[in-house]
């Protein structure tokens, strides 16, 4: 049994809507600061591809109005599942742009747990959003995605393993400064910008680092500006499984 959900949000981004709409409306643009790797072809009728972890999605461009309004709608599965997005961008005075996202759809038997999860996530895309458009604005981030299941292990724990190999209190709070040096991997050098009981977020000089810890799963999400990114993906997880191992 399907059950319909909306979720409507409105965010202030410091960017004019030419710079949001490259950063909502492009490829490039959405890798550097949502998830995954993402492909768009700029029309209506086209496809908005998104790949994670080997798992592509692909949505239709219902509407597309360059600086003024992107829709994409997913196909509809077999159990009458679909998900929609749409994005309304208005110019402020002052070089600001307020950004308005609606998603909504079809979600399945489970559909609380997941309507909760996706009410839960928006607020912290959209805050890396603002962060991108603030201190990388004009950049092209390269996505690094890394996943660890571990059945069994309570979020906590898993928050305190991601929080002590990166020199960090447990819990997380926004505004402690980072000095980490995972193993294997650059140093990081910046600040916590996000700290939710379910996900923590930091920024360097060179990227923003996402850390999603949930009862037996951590995720991450990075988008990295830095001149060499080639390896930086394998390199991440290389350091999760290890850790978590």
């Amino acid at each position: 049994m399907t059950h319909p959900f909306e979720i409507e949000l409105e965010t202030v981004l410091p960017a004019s809507p030419d710079e949001v709409w490259a950063a909502i409306a492009t490829g490039p643009g959405i890798d550097s600061w949502f998830m995954g790797r993402n492909e768009l072809d700029p029309r209506e009728g086209g496809t908005a591809a998104m790949e994670i972890g080997g798992h592509r999605e692909d949505a239709l461009i219902t509407a597309y109005e360059p600086g003024k309004r992107l829709a994409t709608r997913t196909a509809t599965a077999e159990n009458g599942r679909f998900m929609a997005f749409e994005y309304l961008v208005e110019g402020r005075e002052g070089s600001a742009t307020v950004l308005r996202v609606v998603h909504s759809g079809l979600l399945g038997d489970d559909w609380e747990d997941e309507y909760d999860a996706l009410r839960r996530g928006w607020p912290f895309h959209l805050h890396t959003l603002v962060e991108y458009l603030t201190h990388f604005r004009g950049r092209t981030g390269a996505p690094v995605f890394g996943v660890a299941p571990v059945p069994g292990r309570p979020a906590a724990e898993l928050r305190d393993a991601l929080a002590a190999a990166l020199a960090l209190p447990s819990p997380p709070t926004t505004g402690t400064r980072v000095a980490a040096r995972p193993t294997g991997l650059p140093p990081l050098d910046g600040e916590v910008v996000w700290a939710d009981d379910e996900r923590f977020a930091i920024r360097t000089g060179d990227g923003l680092y996402g850390f999603h810890h949930s009862a037996g799963l951590v995720l991450m999400f990075h988008h990295l500006f830095g001149p060499d990114t080639d390896g930086a993906e394998a390199a991440w997880q290389q350091w999760l499984t290890g850790l978590l191992a």
